[in-house]
């Protein structure tokens, strides 16, 4: 027979002796979604139903048998052997049910496949004010900056003469090969 004890909204501890083992399953969560877990502890068989106390760090099990006291720490979804209960600890009620979770979770209809991806449409070159994209080749063009990037056509002799255009590391402005100075803002170049 099986017991479930609720250790707070949405998670519980159900215990089931399966000849000379316990087994512990924790099961928590909220419509839509469960989280469980389950480890089995060699205890003996159970001498009267297990007890459970709520501590500052989770719940302990108490399980009795004829080899003596069997305890069990359950913090989440982590279960481990410990000592005994703490003093501080207080006894939770404990039911007794006809299943245990695995046999009384709803079963969930499979999910369908999905679709297969379908191709992109090319992009269409973007105009955004003085901002201009095409994607194949990647170009960008702004104000009078432009940048280039994967194969396309040959540069043309105006994209390498725009190469060889510097600007002002100040305001941005443009400038002649041999300016040492900003015509616009006056800031010295190196």
């Amino acid at each position: 027979m099986a017991y479930v004890c609720e250790i707070g909204t949405g998670h519980r501890v159900y215990l089931d002796n399966q000849g000379t083992q316990t087994v512990v399953t924790t099961l928590s969560g909220s419509p839509g979604q469960q989280q469980q877990a389950s480890n089995g502890f060699q205890t003996g068989n159970w001498t009267s139903p297990p007890e459970v106390f709520r501590t500052p760090n989770g719940v302990v099990l108490k399980i009795s048998t004829a080899q003596g006291d069997h305890f069990i720490q359950v913090q989440g979804s982590s279960m481990s052997v410990t000592s005994g209960t703490p003093s501080s600890s207080q006894q939770m009620q404990v039911q007794q049910v006809d299943s245990t979770p695995a046999s009384s979770m709803p079963s969930m209809e499979p999910m369908k496949p999905m679709e297969p991806m379908k191709p992109m449409e090319p992009m269409k070159p973007m105009n955004m004010g003085d901002m201009q994209m095409n994607m194949n080749p990647m170009e960008m063009r702004m104000g009078n900056m432009e940048m280039r990037m994967g194969s396309g056509s040959p540069a043309s002799s105006s994209s390498s003469a725009q190469s060889s255009k510097r600007f002002c590391p100040q305001c941005g402005s443009s400038l002649t090969p041999s300016a040492r100075f900003c015509s616009s803002c006056g800031h010295q170049l190196n």
